[in-house]
């Protein structure tokens, strides 16, 4: 059972021990436990998994425009995390559905600048948490530095000002950490590198020479280096109880954090706002006026599996860079076809290659054989050969990508070419020489093998290739809209860099790092996309304390950009076609530019509640989640009406009007003009088309009317709206679905 009560007079930690006398079926709503806002049954959830900032454009020469360093010290970043990163060990995250798992992080250095990570915890000797050159830590701070098990008070220092672990959700909800049978730290010591790579992504300081094995060698470093970290431990070998995830957010909105990021989400669909950990830890932290990132799932490409998709949640979809890392395949007859890899070496000469589906064991079908998996394969057939080995895409055989090199190295195999249909761009740490390969390279791997009475192969050690286009392209695995929960918000918010990133580790989380102590990893997922906003809003944080959350938020989300580094529209993988706001939200993450966004769309929680009373939420409903009775009574606005930088519309009937009302953050006298794009069988006009600041702070409004002039058989349209003075461009996508004339 988890508690939520109100987090600025009662600790969620004190509703858990009133938990333990009050049974699920028994509760009443009594005054003998008045300080619990709300009681649901606790929930399980499973968190998701140096480059990449220069590529978003913030290096270190960006400090003189408008990034400035010295600020950076007053944001507290929390960081709330799990190990949800793709393609992990022990598990496959395409099919594995079994608990759901939740990851929040808070990034930034003090309300000048205070980071909170919700996490596995973090490795603090890490050169990525050196404080050198920070000043004292923010007094405004009232966060711990909790000792534990190899993590003691000298484990803190003035960039990890606090550190906090729990368990006893864990505990209750799944069993003891000991039962489990895995390494780890009762402490905020990361067993499990996931905090370690998301709370450096967030907040790391600079490092030179920093690489995964020597690939992507150069400087590492976090979106905003000075910022604060505060570490709250609340997941375990990759699983969150409700109960421990609440704690976390409860402390960390105590504490005094100004982001939290949270690098998890439950499974698909959507659980209610009412009884989803996240919802209600990130809602009580808007109330206390922090921003929570959280990352969308990695449930993609299936559309509707985005999850936390409160619209109070920042929510970060996934993409990629202009970097991968190559290792190339080449067959005897000398073609070369280029995979993707992380493998510890090469091959230094030919080999003879196999298909698995020709070395089944006895008894085992050649379908199953063509899998990899554990006791599938003939060592007599696999000895000193490499195998061609495939993805079972219909989830009846689950095992990780790095298990299949494990079994091929077990059984013999000197080699391993993996068939990936989907995900063939994820870099991943094989124990031997690996490359995959995808749909285009299949066929003709398959047609040599067919015309060749002794096919070999050999495979080349993986190299980092650079300024790879086009880029960003939307990562397979990253969870997509339309929101299950309310169409009427487009969801994810936003995407961010998420694939193959380079970032600290944990030395001794030696199964996600291919076996091989590693101080920084090259891991993928939202996991690593949502710190780059929690990082990108510590930023705007750090040069614009008073900002609300709502406020950071839209500065992040109008001015994103929808154009990829060859000037075209972003495209998704795994196909490479053009990716929809139902992908990546508003856009790609433009954090330089959100520092002066010109207008913002503001949101207060009396919008939100109004939000909530659309839903038709109950009065029992909204106290547990609010801790007030609220009346919705004429509080029944429309959800596309929400005061939302994105416009959605899920059933168009006819004609809609929708209203929106932007704040004026930037010069007075400022004139800015609307234009819109094309809406396939919808007419749109904007009204008025010009609004005219005259002063810092006024609001405007506008009108969206919406004519439905030919229905679309239940698919949505995309357009795209555009205010622009000549310097700022505010941009909001358009989802809209004409259902009828």
């Amino acid at each position: 059972m988890s508690l939520s009560k109100k987090s600025d007079k009662n600790k969620i930690k004190r509703g858990l021990q009133a938990s333990l006398t009050v049974a699920m079926d028994g509760w009443e709503g009594t005054d003998e436990h008045g300080e619990v806002v709300s009681v649901f049954e606790s929930k399980v959830y499973r968190v998701h998994t140096s480059h990449s900032w220069d590529f978003l454009g913030v290096s270190q020469g960006s400090f003189g425009t408008g990034v400035d360093y010295a600020a950076q010290q007053d944001v507290i970043v929390g960081v709330i995390d799990t190990d949800d990163h793709i393609f992990k060990k022990r598990w496959n995250w395409l099919f594995d559905v079994k608990i759901n798992m939740f990851l929040h992080k808070l990034n930034e250095e003090n309300v000048i600048n205070n980071l909170v990570v919700l996490q596995t915890g973090i490795w603090p000797d890490s050169k990525s948490f050196s404080d050198a050159g920070m000043g004292p830590v923010p007094q405004r701070f009232k966060g711990q530095c909790v000792p534990g098990r190899d993590f003691t008070l000298a484990n803190c220092n003035r960039q990890i000002i606090g550190a906090r672990y729990y368990h006893k959700g864990f505990e209750k909800d799944i069993g003891h950490l000991e039962s489990v049978g895995e390494p780890f730290y009762l402490s905020a010591r990361d067993a499990d590198g996931h905090g370690t790579h998301t709370a450096s992504t967030a907040a790391g300081a600079i490092v030179t020479d920093a690489s995964f094995m020597g690939l992507a060698n150069g400087t590492a470093r976090g979106g905003a280096p000075a910022a604060r970290l505060a570490i709250y431990k609340a997941c375990w070998f990759g699983w969150c109880s409700g109960v421990d995830l609440l704690a976390a957010f409860d402390d960390a909105i105590s504490d005094g954090v100004d982001i939290i990021s949270v690098s998890a989400a439950p499974d698909p669909p959507q659980p209610s706002v009412f009884s989803d950990a996240f919802s209600i830890g990130g809602f009580h932290a808007f109330l206390k006026g922090i921003l929570t990132c959280v990352s969308a799932g990695n449930k993609g490409p299936l559309p509707g599996s985005a999850t936390n998709v409160a619209p109070w949640l920042f929510t970060v979809a996934a993409s990629s860079i202009d970097r991968r890392f190559e290792s190339e395949l080449v067959l005897g007859d000398q073609v070369v076809l280029k995979g993707e890899s992380l493998a510890p070496a090469g091959l230094s000469e030919f080999h003879d290659l196999i298909d698995a589906r020709n070395a089944a064991a006895p008894g085992i079908p050649a379908a199953n054989a063509s899998f990899c998996l554990k006791n599938s394969l003939d060592p007599n057939v696999v000895t000193g050969k490499i195998v061609l080995c495939a993805i079972d895409t219909t989830g009846n055989h689950s095992s990780s990508r790095i298990m299949k090199s494990i079994v091929v190295q077990q059984y013999g195999g000197v080699g391993m070419v993996l068939f990936d249909p989907f995900f063939k761009d994820l870099a991943i740490p094989y124990v031997i020489p690996t490359t995959v390969i995808g749909e285009g390279q299949y066929p003709q791997v398959l047609q040599y093998m067919a015309t060749q009475g002794r096919p070999i192969a050999t495979i080349r050690p993986p190299v980092s290739v650079l300024r790879v286009e086009p880029a960003p392209q939307i990562a397979a695995f990253s969870s997509r809209g339309p929101n299950t929960m309310n169409p009427d918000i487009i969801k994810p918010d936003i995407t961010a860099p998420g694939l193959n990133i380079l970032a600290a580790w944990s030395p001794v989380a030696v199964s996600g790092s291919g076996g091989r102590p590693a101080d920084f990893n090259i891991i993928s997922g939202t996991s690593m996309s949502c710190p780059h906003v929690s990082g990108a809003a510590a930023l705007i944080k750090s040069r614009h304390p008073s900002w609300s959350p709502a406020a950071i938020k839209s500065a992040l989300m109008t001015t994103a950009t929808l154009k990829d580094n060859t000037g075209g529209p972003l495209l998704r993988q795994p196909h490479g076609t053009t990716a929809t706001p139902f992908d990546f939200g508003s856009g790609h993450l433009n954090p330089i530019a959100a520092l002066d966004p010109g207008l913002v769309y503001e949101l207060d929680t009396d919008n939100l509640i109004d939000y909530l009373c659309s839903t038709n939420a109950t009065q029992v409903q909204l106290l547990f989640l609010i801790g007030s009775m609220i009346n919705c009574a004429n509080r029944q606005v429309p959800a596309y009406n929400l005061n939302y930088p994105s416009v959605a519309v899920a059933e168009l009937r006819g004609t809609i009007s929708v209203s929106r009302t932007l704040t004026n953050y930037g010069e007075s006298g400022s004139v800015y003009t609307a234009t819109i794009g094309h809406l396939e069988g919808v007419n749109v006009k904007v009204t008025p088309d010009k609004l005219n600041f005259t002063r810092n702070g006024e609001k405007l409004s506008y009108r969206l009317d919406f004519t439905v002039q030919s229905p679309g058989n239940g698919d949505f349209t995309f357009g795209y709206l555009t205010w622009s003075d000549g310097k700022h461009n505010v941009g909001s996508p358009i989802a809209v679905n004409a259902v009828s004339v």
